[in-house]
């Protein structure tokens, strides 16, 4: 297969970041769906089939809105930065029974300028999901290490915030307490530039989703969703 992105995706990117206002994206909407939005669909109907082997439960949508990549607009109502738009790209793939919440177990891979990743699990989950995956942590203290060992493993690193104290109800010596004290249960794993816009960027970020499926499958498991 030949490159979906090319370096004119970054080249777009770092303009926007330069001019984030409304008039300098008007005039140059033709680059933006050139060089972002059609090949970003491209790759998503590209990425199906592979995600569909991690697992049938997470589809990849390949639509402008309501799909698996998300809107370049920014929601500034409760933001004291009003830039109008987002200076990097995020493509998500969503639990096909929770398609709706952002914060549903998945898989995700950023694309911004210096800065490209992909990543795997739940991101601010709300407070009664995120008890469940502690329920769940110390129910099956054994399955949980050996997520934790695949994903050390495959060089995945767990990001996001934590609690500074024990969560209520939960032994302080648990072996397991830094995971417990999560906020965010996610991985993620930094990739180059050059391997985004190389012939083989599907089946590498495939492969680096496929290596997070421990976790993913856990965490479906928590929440009572199939994995496969």
């Amino acid at each position: 297969m030949s490159s979906i992105f090319s370096g004119e995706l970054f080249e777009f990117l770092s303009d926007l970041a330069e001019h984030n206002d409304r008039d300098w994206f008007a005039e140059n909407k033709p680059r933006y769906e050139a060089n972002v939005l059609e090949p970003c669909l491209e790759f998503i109907r590209a990425l199906g089939p592979a995600l569909a082997d991690v697992s049938p439960r997470f589809p990849a949508i390949a639509k402008k809105q309501g799909g698996s990549m998300f809107r370049i607009y920014r929601d500034t109502r409760f933001s004291k930065d009003k830039s109008p738009y987002k200076t990097h790209v995020g493509l998500q793939f969503r639990h096909e029974l929770a398609s709706r919440d952002v914060h549903a177990p998945g898989f995700y891979l950023h694309i911004e300028p210096g800065n490209v990743a992909v990543g795997a699990g739940m991101w601010h989950p709300e407070s009664k999901a995120l008890r469940r995956i502690r329920d769940r942590i110390v129910a099956d203290s054994e399955g949980w290490s050996k997520v934790r060992a695949a994903l050390d493993g495959a060089g995945l690193a767990f990001m996001g915030d934590s609690l500074k104290r024990p969560p209520k109800g939960f032994d302080k010596d648990h072996p397991h307490m830094e995971d417990l004290k999560r906020k965010d249960v996610a991985v993620h794993r930094k990739l180059t530039e050059e391997a985004l816009t190389s012939d083989a960027a599907v089946e590498t970020v495939a492969t680096e989703f496929d290596k997070a499926q421990s976790l993913v499958r856990f965490l479906c498991e928590s929440q009572d969703l199939p994995f496969v």
